[in-house]
């Protein structure tokens, strides 16, 4: 087995049936028959066929998902249109009505409002509980529990879930297990060496690396990718051959990229937790970190995502000096998405703010001084300078 960072560039390239080093785009929507019959049913319904119809495969596609297979440690991965096109997607292959999913209350917001409206309009009962608590996942286990959903570390507020715990209590229970792993990325933190079941990506971020595309991915065990893609046809989230093509080129960089992400983060994080001005620093890289020792037992970096919470008297006012620091920053770009190769800051009780109310956005962490901040690989003298600046 090669390693890792030979895998990002080599693996999958037996999908590549041409000379060129690069792999092709392949553009096609449909491919020509083969005049053998028997040979055409078995490409039309083959999982993942790449010489079909787009919907069903794609040769660069195949390639991008044998990488993401290799790095999160699995069987098999899918590549899907977008983050919550892997999402919806691999939940619906294992919910249907009746059944009860139990997930945490700090959550990627489109997750959110899948669980909260889309699965509450098909009888799905979901239980949201403190992702830091492992006995609350206890408890909230019913005869009709079929799924786990977890997201660590999480958006926004950097806590951590205990994926060896999550994971046994899938297998004492039966229940499938699920986390999304985009904050951390497969560099920072590979689930299956815990026993989790299925990866989700939203591969639009660190996978892709660039803010040039959207995609997201699913990982796991070959039988049930074989059940997410025959949902995935009726679905329709297909990824786009020139998006996987984006997506290949960005990750044969994704390890050299993340550990540059993890360094930067790092220092920016210890110099804001010493500034008079933010009141609190929530990086999993930092000794302060009230789960420091478990993100070092299950992740191998600290990722690029931090948040602070500036220094206020009042809601009021964080609102304010959060916007004004926004205003002020000049390298750190005020824009949605994350784990780019660009700095990037977001407010999420302004972005979020039209899908929760203040009780959620409390439970969730999302308090008015909060800002969310994604580092890139710029040099980290100037991201340190950018702040200083912009905090006053």
């Amino acid at each position: 087995m090669a390693h890792l960072e030979t895998d990002l560039i080599h693996k999958g390239s037996e999908f590549n049936e041409s000379k060129a080093v690069v792999t092709p785009i392949y553009q096609t929507s449909t491919y020509i028959a083969d005049e053998d019959l028997k040979q055409y049913i078995t490409a039309a319904s083959e999982t993942k066929h790449p010489g079909f119809y787009h919907r069903h495969g794609n040769p660069t596609n195949s390639q991008a998902a044998a990488v993401l297979a290799s790095l999160e440690k699995t069987e098999d991965a899918l590549v899907l249109a977008t983050g919550m096109a892997a999402i919806s997607t691999a939940i619906l292959t294992v919910v249907k009505t009746g059944d009860h999913i139990i997930t945490q209350h700090s959550l990627y917001s489109g997750a959110m409002l899948f669980f909260k409206e889309f699965l509450s309009d098909f009888g799905v009962e979901v239980t949201y509980v403190d992702q830091k608590d492992n006995q609350a996942f206890e408890k909230a286990i019913q005869p009709n529990t079929k799924l786990i959903y977890v997201e660590t570390p999480s958006n926004p507020n950097l806590d951590i879930t205990d994926l060896a715990f999550i994971a046994g209590l899938g297998k004492k229970g039966q229940i499938t297990t699920m986390v999304d792993n985009t904050f951390a990325s497969p560099i920072n933190q590979t689930p299956a060496d815990f026993g989790i079941d299925i990866i989700v990506h939203s591969a639009t971020k660190y996978l892709g690396g660039h803010s040039d595309l959207t995609a997201g991915a699913v990982c796991g065990r070959k039988s049930y990718i074989n059940k997410v893609w025959r949902r995935s046809l009726v679905l329709g989230g297909s990824l786009s051959p020139f998006d996987s093509w984006l997506l290949l080129r960005g990750m044969k960089t994704l390890a050299m990229r993340v550990r540059q992400i993890n360094e930067n983060a790092l220092e920016l994080a210890q110099w804001l937790d010493k500034h008079p001005r933010i009141k609190k620093v929530a990086y999993v890289g930092l000794s302060s970190h009230p789960q420091y020792a478990l993100a070092q037992k299950q992740m191998n970096g600290g990722t690029g995502m931090l948040c602070v919470e500036l220094s206020a008297d009042h809601d009021e006012q964080a609102y304010s000096y959060a916007q004004e620091v926004l205003n002020r920053l000049t390298i750190f770009a005020n824009a949605a998405s994350l784990g780019g190769v660009e700095s990037l800051v977001v407010h999420p009780a302004s972005m979020w703010g039209g899908h929760h109310d203040k009780d959620q956005k409390q439970t969730s962490g999302i308090y008015p001084g909060l800002i969310r901040i994604s580092v890139g690989i710029e040099n980290i003298e100037d991201l340190i300078k950018d702040f200083e600046t912009a905090l006053g």
